[in-house]
């Protein structure tokens, strides 16, 4: 049986925007820790010192390797193992499920290379009961037992990237293990590098605390949507009535439109919840198929405004110069991953509208199949666009500066509170 020590040796298995920064937080309080990575380019530029996540720069990956870290593609490297914390992408399959290929693929190399006694945690986003029917049955397909051979756990990964005031170390941490002694083992790992760890009576409860995490936040996002769009057609500012509603120091926590959600959580992981109830109960989980559809129609009604922006002008929005002003899914950093600048860009072009883009953290954007540069001077491009809109509110943005060169300037993101710019 392995004991938690001062030597222990953790392998983090996926090193990207989740299993990176877990690696750091452990190689700061002197575990030995192996990233393990399927990418060999990765693990090469790992190795030499070189990041590719916002959040962890050069210099955080060379203080990692003075710590011992190293990343690895050859699976015999996790036998050294006494932790195995699985980070691998669980994306959504084309029947709404998530796809636990890559979580399938990783335990099975785990079962195949386990050390005796070794705690294995599932850290990826997932339906509840992924850890018990899934990842249990292929640890346990070659006659390990639980409990005997191995332990195994889930602790939901609660990473919020470009944060500058939540990481890895003071975001509490939830922990549910097969058995109380696994629950244990797993919470007490977690205990070395990070302040709060919460016991969670099973790993069912763990995954579902997660889902209803991103669910709340998914719906509230559709409220206030449906909301913006309402408030528009009635003549109600609805930034001023968020405003208003903000002041009450009980009962509301504030949320704002947008052209749509982003990320690797919001409009991927309440999709797990609904796909799970309707399989296993049968029956349709509502409020997140409505936020769902809310959501995903505000790209559409994006393009619809500006549309009835340049007409206003004399404009058709067939032909129009259009910028785009921030491309990733949230502010400040390079992330794109689901961004609704996406779908509001595919809209436009449906549209026939000629766009363009710039984002500070964004060079080149891969967008519907083809690929856009950066424009190469802002000022210009504001002047000569017949239409701007800002569709993520980078920190770098002057939006004054922006405003007084736009011909148009439609805020998406509300963060502008200049009587001459048209907000969502």
């Amino acid at each position: 049986m392995t004991d938690i020590d001062e030597q222990q040796t953790v392998a983090v298995i996926g090193q990207g925007y989740v299993g990176l920064p877990l690696a750091q937080a452990m190689c700061d309080v002197g575990l030995r820790v192996i990233g393990f990575e399927i990418a060999d380019r990765t693990v090469q530029a790992l190795n030499g010192g070189r990041s590719h996540v916002d959040d962890l720069s050069d210099n955080d990956i060379a203080t990692m390797l003075g710590q011992g870290y190293r990343a690895s593609s050859d699976p015999a490297s996790l036998r050294d193992a006494d932790v195995i914390v699985i980070c691998v992408p669980t994306p959504l399959s084309d029947d709404g499920g998530p796809d636990l290929r890559a979580v399938e693929a990783a335990t099975g190399t785990v079962a195949r290379n386990l050390k005796p006694g070794a705690t294995v945690i599932l850290e990826s986003t997932t339906y509840p009961g992924t850890t018990d029917d899934v990842v249990l049955p292929i640890l346990s397909a070659e006659g390990a037992e639980h409990g005997t051979d191995f332990y195994l756990g889930y602790s939901p990964e609660r990473v919020d990237p470009g944060s500058a005031h939540y990481g890895i170390t003071n975001t509490p941490k939830l922990v549910g293990g097969v058995s109380p002694e696994a629950t244990e083992r797993a919470a007490s790992f977690y205990e070395r590098f990070v302040d709060t760890v919460v016991r969670m009576s099973g790993t069912k409860e763990a995954e579902a605390a997660k889902l209803l995490e991103n669910t709340y936040r998914h719906v509230n996002i559709a409220l206030v949507n449906e909301m913006a769009r309402f408030c528009h057609d009635l003549g109600i500012d609805i930034w001023e009535v968020i405003r208003g509603a903000a002041t009450k120091p009980f009962g509301f926590q504030k949320f704002t439109p947008g052209p749509g959600v982003g990320g690797h959580c919001i409009p991927i992981d309440p999709n797990y919840l609904s796909f799970q109830v309707k399989k296993t109960l049968g029956y349709q989980f509502r409020f997140v198929e409505l936020a769902q559809e809310i959501n995903n129609s505000m790209p559409a009604y994006v393009g619809s405004r500006l549309g009835d922006l340049l007409n206003d002008v004399g404009k058709p929005l067939n032909g129009s110069k259009i910028l785009l002003l921030g491309v990733t899914y949230k502010p400040n950093i390079a992330d794109q991953r689901e961004s609704p600048a996406i779908p509001v860009a595919k809209v436009l072009r449906e549209k026939k509208a000629d766009i363009s883009f710039h984002d500070p953290h964004v060079e080149r954007w891969h967008v519907n199949g083809g690929t856009l540069d950066r424009v190469a001077d802002l000022e210009t491009a504001l002047q000569e666009s017949d239409a701007v809109v800002l569709l993520q509110g980078h920190s770098s943005y002057d939006l004054n500066w922006i405003a007084d060169r736009a011909k148009l300037f439609f805020d998406t993101r509300g963060s502008s509170g200049r009587d001459d710019v048209h907000r969502l």
